[in-house]
């Protein structure tokens, strides 16, 4: 029979002992360099499986570094390796992937730059007590997060000058200025409209209008699938036809759906691009299955301690983000970046 177990052994340590020698000619004494690329890097004691193997547990596991909980990085590193680490050593391990990944993320940001289509989205996130916002820019196969403010300068700094794709993103201000197209998410517009429902189950003009606002939403995607109408006379025509169904709300007296009506008709041009684009997705799902990790780690611990900290944490999750988003083993490709030569470029965000 066949039986598959788990080999349990210790950490393995090596001493590495450099010799100094006196050269025979200018009576120098020279000691070898200190450089282990394959092994550490740089002076530290901790070996690049181990890093990775702790960033690994504490981002894509999800594992906190120590609590009163049983399954730890610090538990888990002891039972299986018997290894004791200290909650500083943990700490440090991870801070130093996220400094190895500096050039990864800055190509990383190139990337999603020069994207066609860029799904962008925003969540709270604390450090040290003090509100902030977590925003991520997503593509298919990558994932970018970075903390800032709420103000709309944040897609400046991370979009660019030479970004001159498709936004998509929900009905937040801070993506109004962006000057190039824009789709707008129709799955936070249909979210609003239940819930709008559920507010006045008995007004029966509410659902109607509720109803057509669906129905003509799974023509668009019926019409961008088939593309059989030239597109952008399909956008028009549907542009047209949610006016037709908004423009009785939009003035006295007030009715329930007056505010979303106002707020269609506002970004009416930038509802339907998914038509005349049939490469841009009709809603902003992406980005918010990008955040859903960190809304939970947020959940569990409140945030981030420091700004170093808030900065290993925005880098880990671009890098682990990107790695899930592509199908990769996170601990091989995390060791990747110890054992492959690094290019000497700086991190542009």
């Amino acid at each position: 029979r066949e039986v598959i177990d788990l080999a349990v052994a210790p950490a393995e340590v090596t001493e590495h002992v450099f010799m100094a020698r006196t050269c025979p000619l200018c009576r120098k004494r020279r000691l070898p360099q200190d450089v282990l690329p394959e092994t550490a890097v740089g002076r530290q004691r901790l070996g690049v499986n181990l890093v990775s193997l702790i960033a690994a547990l504490r981002e894509e596991g999800r594992l906190p570094v120590r609590t009163v909980q049983v399954r730890t990085v610090q538990w888990h590193l002891g039972t299986v390796l018997r290894l004791k680490l200290s909650v500083g050593a943990i700490v440090r391990a991870v801070h130093q992937v996220a400094r190895q990944a500096g050039p990864e993320v800055g190509g990383l940001l190139e990337r999603i730059r020069s994207s066609p289509v860029v799904h962008a989205g925003e969540t709270g996130w604390r450090e040290n007590g003090r509100n902030g916002c977590v925003w991520t820019f997503s593509t298919p196969g990558e994932r970018f997060f970075l903390r800032r403010g709420r103000g709309g300068e944040v897609v400046d700094e991370v979009l660019g000058e030479s970004f001159e794709g498709i936004l998509v993103s929900d009905f937040y201000a801070a993506y109004h200025h962006y000057p190039g197209l824009k789709q707008r998410c129709w799955a936070h517009l249909l979210r609003d409209i239940h819930a709008l429902k559920e507010l006045h189950p008995e007004d029966g003009g509410l659902a109607r209008w509720a109803s057509g606002v669906k129905k003509l939403y799974a023509k668009a995607r019926a019409w961008a699938a088939a593309g059989r109408r030239p597109p952008s006379r399909g956008q028009l025509v549907l542009e047209q036809r949610l006016l037709a169904l908004c423009r009785p709300f939009l003035a006295d007296p007030p009715s329930p759906q007056g505010k979303l009506c106002r707020r269609i008709e506002r970004h009416i041009k930038e509802l339907f691009v998914f038509v005349s684009h049939p490469d841009t997705p009709s809603d902003d799902n992406a980005a918010e299955r990008g955040l859903r990790r960190l809304v939970i780690s947020r959940k569990i611990s409140g945030g981030t301690r420091s700004e170093a900290g808030t900065e290993s944490k925005m880098t880990l999750a671009s890098l682990f983000g990107t790695w899930r988003a592509k199908g990769l083993n996170p601990f091989l490709e995390c060791l990747q970046l110890f054992i492959s030569p690094q290019p000497r470029t700086v991190t542009v965000y």
